[in-house]
């Protein structure tokens, strides 16, 4: 029961695939796009922002795992405190790390989110059992989801970059706000009894497409034009593959569907 906050949401997909799928494809995506970006005029800059839709889920699902436990009306925090904790250890990470920066920022994320959990558990007697490695995993993937969708972007994850070009500029409220958003939403959207872990991340998938699109209009717009038009596309294709099977998903589990909401016609009163 998701809705009840009596314990842990029913998962049909097992955390650890989650969390293989949300590392390995950030990962890859952030540093594919990084050492290909001189190809096809930077348009593979645009896994990067793949790589992000993988963290997205991922700590779509986190979130799901912990605020099962009866946090309903805290999940858009959790979604702002991920980005929070993924902003901090990004900038950190890439600040120190070079071309391991990646890297370093996600043991950073895991360190902060940890202590936070801890913190969480034993000084504010939440008491949730998953509550830490739950905090973990939504601060690392929150800072991959910043990396990926920087890179879609910019390019690239060298500090002196992003720095000027996303964090001067600005751009890191899109991130922020659009990659909040696409991690804390789909449980909030989903949240009740009758709550999937299919459809909660379809959900997720569909604003990660989102976000990705978001991220192509400010290549667009400020960065590579010819890039920028390459990740809207694959964000909007994202977008409609999430959106289908979601909205399959809500037809399947809702007890009845409906039309529009407009008035019925003389027919259907009969």
């Amino acid at each position: 029961m998701s809705g009840g906050g009596t314990g842990g949401a029913h998962a049909a997909i097992d955390q650890n695939k989650l969390i293989a799928f949300g590392v390995i494809g950030a990962f890859v995506g952030i540093y594919a796009a990084y050492f290909l970006s001189g190809v096809a005029g930077g348009a593979l800059s645009v896994l990067g922002g793949l790589g992000a839709v993988c963290a997205t889920v991922w700590g779509a699902a986190a979130v799901r795992r912990v605020a099962s436990y009866g946090l309903g009306t805290g999940v858009p925090s959790i979604g702002m405190l991920a980005l929070g904790m993924g902003v901090v250890a990004a900038m950190f990470g890439l600040g120190i790390g070079g071309i391991a920066g990646p890297v370093v920022a996600a043991v950073v994320a895991a360190f902060i989110g940890l202590v936070i959990g801890v913190f969480a558990n034993k000084t504010l007697g939440m008491n949730i059992p998953v509550m830490v490695q739950s905090m973990t995993e939504i601060a690392v993937s929150g800072t991959l989801l910043i990396i990926g969708l920087s890179v879609a972007m910019t390019g690239t994850f060298m500090f002196d970059v992003v720095l000027s070009k996303v964090i001067a500029t600005g751009y890191i409220a899109v991130i922020y706000i659009a990659g909040g958003m696409a991690m804390l939403h789909p449980f909030n959207a989903n949240l009740g009894p009758d709550e999937k872990q299919d459809r909660t991340l379809y959900c997720a998938l569909e604003k990660g497409g989102i976000s990705v699109l978001i991220a192509g209009i400010v290549a667009l717009v400020a960065f590579n034009p010819s890039a920028g038009m390459v990740t809207i596309l694959v964000g909007i294709f994202t977008w409609y593959f999430g959106f289908t099977g979601y909205y399959a998903r809500v037809k399947r589990d809702a007890y009845k569907v409906v039309g529009t909401g407009l008035l019925p016609s003389e027919e259907e009163l009969q």
